[in-house]
């Protein structure tokens, strides 16, 4: 995990353009309708929902979209069922990768995805064929600002409840077991700390490098097809992405 700036990624998906912004907007509305869907529209007796509103604002969506969202998912009548569904497959050069999906018809989506992996020369996998390579942890990065001290920030993040923190630069990267995400999480909110990015994750266990600058281009190709898909929701994968690589994106 170390040698990627996570940190910068934030920053830079965070500068995207207004189109590309909307999109993200229309995904994290599809999970505020499943949250709410599962554990109704009041976020204090929904730590799901609390969880989507907290990974809301990290995106920077305005406070009434987040609103409307709600209320628009707690609505009856014509509101839509979004079914989730995890597809797994191989990129160029053998890297692995994970596509979490919300979707309303699921052989739309299923054709997109395939579609996506046999055009940036990659091939789509059965169920289990690449998820032994990732582990699923809690993610939360907090940026470092003026006067913040790491050793402080390392016992809050413990009494927090979290399991491990790393340091990257100007920001820390907190994990913690699915499970104890969402407590650590409001914990963590609880003392005041601000939070760049918090959300469940899939984490490869090991790296994989592509060398080949065809393979490049058409594993950024098959990413850039599968992210642009209102349907998904997550794209994880292994491929080690250097530094010279992440500026030319």
């Amino acid at each position: 995990m170390s040698g990627h700036n996570k940190f910068s990624n934030i920053k830079h998906k965070k500068e995207k353009s207004d189109a590309a912004r909307g999109r993200i907007f229309t995904k994290l509305g599809r999970e505020i309708a499943v949250a709410v869907k599962e554990g109704g529209a009041t976020p204090e007796g929904n730590s799901r929902l609390r969880d989507v509103i907290a990974k809301c604002k990290a995106a920077n969506m305005p406070n009434d979209t987040i609103a409307r969202s709600i209320k628009k998912a707690a609505g009856e009548g014509d509101s839509i069922n979004y079914e989730s569904i995890t597809y797994e497959g191989y990129g160029p050069g053998g890297t692995a990768i994970m596509v979490d999906c919300l979707t309303d018809n699921r052989n739309r989506t299923a054709a997109d995805v395939r579609h996506a992996f046999s055009k940036g020369g990659g091939n789509l996998g059965t169920n289990g064929c690449v998820s032994f390579m990732f582990d699923k942890k809690g993610e939360i990065i907090i940026e470092l600002k003026d006067g913040m001290d790491e050793d402080s920030m390392m016992e809050t993040v413990l009494e927090a409840g979290a399991e491990d923190m790393i340091s990257e630069d100007d920001a820390v990267i907190v994990y913690t077991s699915p499970e104890d995400f969402s407590g650590v999480r409001e914990n963590l909110e609880g003392a005041g700390v601000e939070m760049a990015e918090a959300e469940i994750r899939m984490i490869p266990q090991n790296r994989a490098k592509i060398s080949d600058p065809d393979m490049i281009e058409q594993m950024e190709s098959l990413l850039e097809m599968l992210e642009e898909n209102d349907d998904v929701q997550n794209v994880w994968h292994n491929w080690d992405i250097d530094e010279e690589e992440s500026a030319e994106e």
